[in-house]
């Protein structure tokens, strides 16, 4: 029996989409993050490598706000991706405070060694759930939601 409290129209619909949502995001993780462990990597080590493979070299705080994650955390990835040899941090020459981080010719050969067969295994999840318009579709709302909301401040 469903119990829910309605709190209005509105609010009672943007609830239901997030909890939606959410589900569906921590499901897509999960077996994501089932897959990157044959790689004998962590997911923010996946992400880090994934980043910097199709992104380029890049500094410490740019991946912080592409991967979503603290600066603190960031730097233990990289120090334990650095004693795999999979990324370098080099100097940066225009700010002395800086560091780019970058991918070795080891961590260029994991990326080109494991993104494609986890492309295709994103792929064979997604495809049987979602027609090519409906994963366009939602695409275009999530990065319309992500970008709207990215600033709110309440």
């Amino acid at each position: 029996m469903k119990t829910t409290i309605k709190y209005g129209k509105n609010a009672d619909l943007a609830l239901t989409m997030w909890v939606k949502l959410a589900r569906a995001a921590d499901t897509m993780a999960n077996i994501t993050a089932k897959d990157i462990d044959r790689y004998g990597l962590t997911t923010p080590q996946f992400g880090i490598i994934e980043t910097l493979g199709h992104l380029g070299p890049m500094k410490i705080g740019e991946m912080c706000s592409k991967k979503l994650t603290t600066g603190g955390n960031m730097t233990v990835v990289i120090d334990n991706l650095e004693k795999l040899g999979l990324v370098e941090r080099l100097k940066d020459p225009d700010d002395r405070r800086a560091y780019i981080v970058r991918l070795t010719e080891k961590g260029e050969v994991k990326f080109g060694e494991m993104f494609p067969s986890h492309a295709t295994f994103v792929e064979e999840v997604v495809w049987p759930a979602l027609s090519e318009e409906e994963i366009s579709t939602l695409s275009e709302l999530l990065k319309k939601l992500g970008c709207s909301i990215k600033n709110y401040n309440h």
